[in-house]
This record gives C-alpha cells, sequence and structure tokens, in this order.
C-alpha cells in the first residue's frame, strides 16, 4: 500500500470566523488564518472561504517520492491528469472534481494511552477509587484525523479512483449505498456515500475514549445545543464509538474511538444489507443526518458546476 493515511483536508465555509470558533471548541488547535492541528497529527484542516460550503481538497500521506511515482503512474494509466506542486502530486477526483493531493509525510507514531480500569460485574478493577472519567475538564484535544466521508453520484468511477489508482483497499460495503476504504490500519480513511448530488458528509478525528467523547460533547454543546447532530452511539461497520456536531457551515465533525485495525493479511471485506450501514446502538438516526437541511442550496451549486463545465 503506497499510503499511509489521511494526512489533511480543506473545507469551504461562508463564513471562516466562525466555523473556527466551532473548531476551537470542538479541541483542534488554531494556528491562525483557518489553520488547525491535532495533538499527534500536525496540521491536518485548513479553512477558506466559499459561498456555498464544500470539501475543497484531501491529502493523503505516502512515505515516499517512490509512493507518489508509483501513484502517478495509476492515475496515467486511467487517463487522470496530475501535476506537481511543491513536491506534491494533485489531481482532481474524477466525478466530484474535489482536489487531491498525495504527499509525504511522516507516519504517525502515537504514544500508548492507558486504558482507565472499569468495574464490571464480578471485577472491582479501581478498588475504592472514583472513575477518573468523571471529573471534570475543559473539552478534548483530538489526537489525528480519522478519516472523512462525502457523497458521489457514480459509485462505481469514485471507487475505482480510490482503489484503483490512490491504492485504497475496501474494508466494508453496503452494495449501491456505502463503502468504507482504508490507506491505513484504520477501518476506513475515506468513505463513499451513494447519492444524486455530491457534498461533504463529515470529518472524523480520533480520540482517546468514551469519556473524551463525552467531555467534548459537553463543552461543544454547553455553547450551543444545536451543535448536535448525532450521539453519543456505537457504529457497526468500523465498531468506534461516535458523536458527531454540525459546524456553522453545515459539515459535520465526529469524535471517535475504538475503531477497528486491520490487518491486510487477516481481514476480509464484509457486504453487508442497508442495516448494518449506520450503527449497532445509539439515538435514533435524525432525518438530517441523512439528508442535510441545505440539500437544495448544494444541489443548485452542483448543476451550476456541471453546467459550466459542459461549456468549457
Amino acid at each position: 500500500m503506497a499510503l499511509h493515511g489521511l494526512a489533511h483536508l480543506t473545507l469551504g465555509v461562508p463564513d471562516v470566523e466562525a466555523a473556527s470558533t466551532f473548531y476551537d471548541d470542538f479541541g483542534l488547535q488554531s494556528t491562525g488564518d483557518g489553520r488547525f492541528s491535532s495533538s499527534a497529527g500536525g496540521e491536518q484542516l485548513t479553512l477558506v472561504h466559499r459561498r456555498v460550503r464544500a470539501l475543497v481538497e484531501y491529502a493523503c500521506a505516502a512515505d515516499d517520492r517512490d509512493d507518489i511515482d508509483r501513484i502517478r503512474v495509476a492515475a496515467t494509466r486511467h487517463g487522470i491528469d496530475t501535476r506537481d506542486e511543491g513536491g506534491d502530486l494533485v489531481m482532481a477526483e474524477p466525478v466530484v472534481g474535489v482536489s487531491v493531493r498525495v504527499t509525504v509525510r511522516d507516519r504517525i507514531v502515537q504514544t500508548p494511552v492507558t486504558v482507565e480500569p472499569i468495574n464490571a460485574p464480578g471485577v472491582r478493577a479501581r478498588g475504592s477509587q472514583r472513575a477518573p472519567g468523571i471529573f471534570e475538564r475543559d473539552g478534548t484535544t483530538p489526537r489525528r484525523l480519522g478519516h472523512a466521508l462525502y457523497t458521489t453520484p457514480d459509485m462505481a468511477a469514485s471507487q475505482s479512483f480510490l482503489n484503483d489508482v490512490l491504492g485504497f483497499r475496501t474494508s466494508d460495503v453496503v452494495p449501491g449505498l456505502i463503502s468504507f476504504n482504508r490507506c491505513s490500519t484504520d477501518h476506513h480513511n475515506i468513505g463513499l456515500i451513494n447519492a444524486p448530488v455530491p457534498f461533504f458528509h463529515h470529518s472524523s478525528w480520533q480520540v482517546d475514549d468514551t469519556d473524551a467523547i463525552g467531555h467534548g460533547a459537553h463543552k461543544l454543546l454547553a455553547v450551543d445545543p444545536k451543535r448536535n447532530a448525532w450521539g453519543l452511539g456505537r457504529h457497526f461497520l468500523g465498531s468506534n464509538y461516535f458523536w458527531y456536531f454540525r459546524d456553522p457551515a453545515g459539515h459535520m465533525a465526529e469524535y471517535f474511538a475504538d475503531l477497528d485495525q486491520i490487518d491486510d493479511a487477516e481481514w476480509t471485506t464484509g457486504t453487508w444489507e442497508p442495516d448494518k450501514s449506520l450503527y449497532s446502538w445509539g439515538p435514533p438516526v435524525p432525518p438530517d443526518f441523512v439528508m442535510p437541511p441545505d440539500i437544495e442550496e448544494l444541489s443548485a451549486a452542483y448543476a451550476a458546476s456541471t453546467a459550466v463545465q459542459e461549456h468549457s
């Protein structure tokens, strides 16, 4: 596999300042000018101005120039134009048109986290101590960017781009609905959702455990309860705990913990029915989790961009 993770996202938002406040509260570290870092991954998010919210670019991390060269060859073989930009390889996703960057990055090496002891039935793991997770924290600091999901009106072509050009492997799929694709040991780094209108669905950020998710949620919702999108719950595909929040532009950001980690030699791609596509347990799925409230605006922007492409 030529890649080792999702390195960076650039999101377009109508109001960079308002969105920046959200991601500050989410726990990312602002480095100025709409740029944000996670604690282990470095700079992993950039906000830029766009009239209508959009995924502008996602960047994948490669080990070295040889990896980039292999992807360039694969792109050329599939008729995809590429360009070199500051040592990176840049191309357009062939269906939705988002910029895709392949950049050399060091692999993220994380210090192992000591999991808090749990008093299970018949087990007094903490002795006579209170659970550390009950004590107040000032929110949560995400460790790294894990994955992103976006919709595509041509699932097969977008899937081919991930697998045949970038070298992703598919971990699980619900035919005709959603696929989860990895370029690291994470269960997924890019997810594709079948939809007639392309739009960015969410970014997902690793935290330590469910208490970290809860403390992060507490800080976000204390500022504005309307930020809540969906959670707390546990996904079936990927197995991770989740809680989603909506930024002022309409993008969702997810805290995740306990995601499946995959050894390629030991994993078989699963094919599942739609009832497994979203979650194992949690609150009922809100309608706007699947159908965003700004879908008409997104549809109009997509139609306009398609018209421009057809006349260019």
